[in-house]
């Protein structure tokens, strides 16, 4: 069992930066890949990047790739992103997710927690 809790979201102007954390429990969280999807308000939940178990591999959505940085460290069982350049098309709820096997399929995630509100003015 891992429980995820995201914080860091808020609100940033346009051009601003935020960097949002996601605190896992459980002794396995080495074993998971981890994922960050966000959901904006009418539209469906969607894939923005993905880290492997190691840290070695990430991947990302095309409309973040160069801005947003995703990053794991498993001795505080903590796993990031870090948001750059943001736009008000980025105003979304973020989700923190856990998988076996880093994918853009929300549906291959088995844990996920409460999210978090980031929200970019013009």
């Amino acid at each position: 069992q891992v429980q995820l809790v995201e914080s860091g979201g808020g609100l940033v102007q346009a051009g601003g930066s935020l960097r949002l954390s996601c605190a896992a429990s459980g002794r396995t969280f080495t074993m998971y890949s981890m994922g960050w999807f966000r959901q904006a308000p009418g539209k469906e939940r969607e894939f923005v990047a993905a880290i492997s178990w190691s840290g070695s591999s990430t991947y990302y959505a095309d409309s973040v790739k160069g801005r947003f940085t995703i990053s794991k460290d498993n001795a505080k069982n903590t796993v990031y992103l870090q948001m750059n350049s943001l736009n008000p098309e980025d105003t979304a709820v973020y989700y923190c997710a856990a998988a076996l096997y880093a994918s853009y399929l929300k549906n291959r995630y088995d844990y996920w927690g409460q999210g978090t509100q980031v929200t970019v003015s013009s």
